[in-house]
């Protein structure tokens, strides 16, 4: 069984930084790609960074691009968005999601349960 977790959301003021983290866990033998999506009341889902596994690719929505940053610990199956210069509309529950094969079972898509980010003073 995977399981994929996010942590890290909370209140912050506008202008400040905040680091959200994803782990994946259980029996996973690979993982392809991890992205954070994120969703704003009464909005659809918007996609907002992606990285390879590699680390070699990575892929932002034009929103974040040059204020967020998405790393990842491949040791950790983990994956970090460093979020600065946040705005009242970077709010929104930020969702993990990830495209993997596990030991027991094919490749899948697997969703975190989302962190709330509030940007507001």
């Amino acid at each position: 069984q995977v399981q994929v977790v996010e942590s890290g959301g909370g209140l912050v003021q506008p202008g400040g930084s905040l680091r959200l983290s994803c782990a994946a866990s259980g029996s996973i033998f690979r993982i392809y790609i991890m992205r954070w999506y994120r969703q704003a009341p009464g909005k659809e889902r918007e996609f907002v960074a992606a990285i390879s596994w590699s680390g070699v690719n990575t892929n932002y929505g034009d929103s974040v691009k040059g204020r967020f940053t998405i790393s990842r610990d491949n040791a950790k199956n983990t994956v970090y968005l460093e979020m600065s210069s946040l705005k009242p509309e970077d709010t929104a529950v930020y969702y993990c999601n990830t495209i993997l094969t596990g030991n027991w079972t094919g490749t899948n898509a697997y969703w975190g349960q989302g962190t709330q980010v509030t940007v507001s003073s």
